[in-house]
């Protein structure tokens, strides 16, 4: 027996999976025919780059009528306002004149009733080029529905459709495959099922240790990011709780690690260095192992109080001293109380 490391873990009870930290199922909200499939699958793509466009002429030529209008629109204003401005400045001069005498009232009443009109036109000049202004907006979506643009950063998963084939939103309650699927592999976690007996004793920040069967013998530093606020059930398997770890060190994970690939967590309830440990599978039923005695040759059977555990080692308490050697394989039935052994090497 010597001192070092024990912990208490927990691991997940059935395989974990890499995830990305976005993915994102792209589809469009409107259906139509693909006029341009500007991406393909595993290419890289940039936020805001057009990924898939829908046939869209007839939108497009409603938008350029659009901006037209407003043109128009523009243009009657400037000339409708003008008109009200030199009617303002006219019955100005008629007021003057109504003073000296010049003309009656009448004129200066009708002068001032003109002003008032070509203003009240002018109002309705503005209103109608607001109008077309909102007419742009509403073709300026409807070009928008037609294309697909990427959210964020990422790489192309998949594709669903070729260029001349029509897609479709997906129906409710129907799904379909996504137009494009996006992956932003910058930024990978785990996500592992738990046994539901293990989960309460989760907390988010916990140290966890990551494993990959792509890169068998390596492991990676991780955190608990997540823990599931439910629990899974799923038919014939235990019920789980989906706990989420994240690499501590991003820069040390491989290039090439998937999402998808399939992942292990181990993660650190509890932790005790220096201490007095003895391998865990020397320890039989009742918290007893078997020590050879440094003066002796006759196995004797010691009972422990134990502290932390794992599959590797348990914390003793008390009952066992440092340099105690104790049996850690029980392959030979032989091996018992009482028994003539001596240690490897000896």
């Amino acid at each position: 027996m010597d001192e070092g490391l024990v912990e208490s873990t927990v691991v997940n009870t059935r395989a974990g999976t890499v995830e990305a930290c976005r993915r994102a199922k792209l589809a469009l909200p409107s259906g139509g025919q693909i006029s341009q499939m500007w991406v393909k699958e595993g290419e890289r793509v940039k936020q805001g780059q057009k990924l898939l466009e829908l046939w869209n002429r007839d939108l497009s030529a409603q938008a350029e009528l659009a901006r037209r209008q407003l043109t128009t629109a523009q243009q009657q204003q400037r000339q409708v306002c003008i008109l009200a401005e030199n009617a303002e400045e006219e019955a100005k001069r008629m007021e003057a004149l109504a003073t000296k005498g010049f003309v009656s009232e009448q004129k200066v009443e009708d002068a001032q009733a003109q002003a008032r009109a070509q203003y009240a036109a002018c109002d309705a000049a503005r209103a109608d080029v607001k109008r077309a202004q909102s007419q742009i907006s509403v073709a300026s979506a409807g070009l928008e529905r037609t294309l697909l643009i990427a959210p964020f950063d990422g790489i192309v998963a998949q594709v669903t459709g070729e260029v001349g084939e029509f897609t479709t939103p997906s129906p409710p309650g129907i799904p379909t495959p996504p137009a494009v699927d996006l992956i932003d592999d910058s930024c990978l976690y785990v996500t592992a099922p738990m046994d539901e007996i293990d989960a309460p004793k989760i907390k988010p920040g916990m140290p966890a240790r990551i494993a990959l069967d792509a890169l068998p013998g390596k492991k990676f530093a991780g955190s608990v990011r997540r823990v599931a606020p439910y629990v899974t059930e799923i038919e014939k398997q235990a019920r789980t709780v989906d706990v989420e770890v994240t690499f501590s060190n991003p820069d040390e994970v491989p290039k090439n690690l998937l999402a998808g690939y399939s992942a292990d967590a181990e993660i650190v309830l509890e932790s005790r260095d220096k201490v007095l440990r003895v391998p865990t599978q020397a320890i039989q039923d009742g918290n007893k192992v078997l020590v050879l005695p440094a003066n002796g040759q006759k196995l004797q059977e010691k009972t422990f109080t134990p502290g932390l555990a794992n599959w590797a080692y348990t914390e003793v308490l008390q009952g066992l001293s440092k340099g105690e050697r104790v049996v850690s394989s029980f392959e030979n039935e032989a091996i018992k109380p009482g028994a003539i052994a001596k240690s490897k090497g000896e």
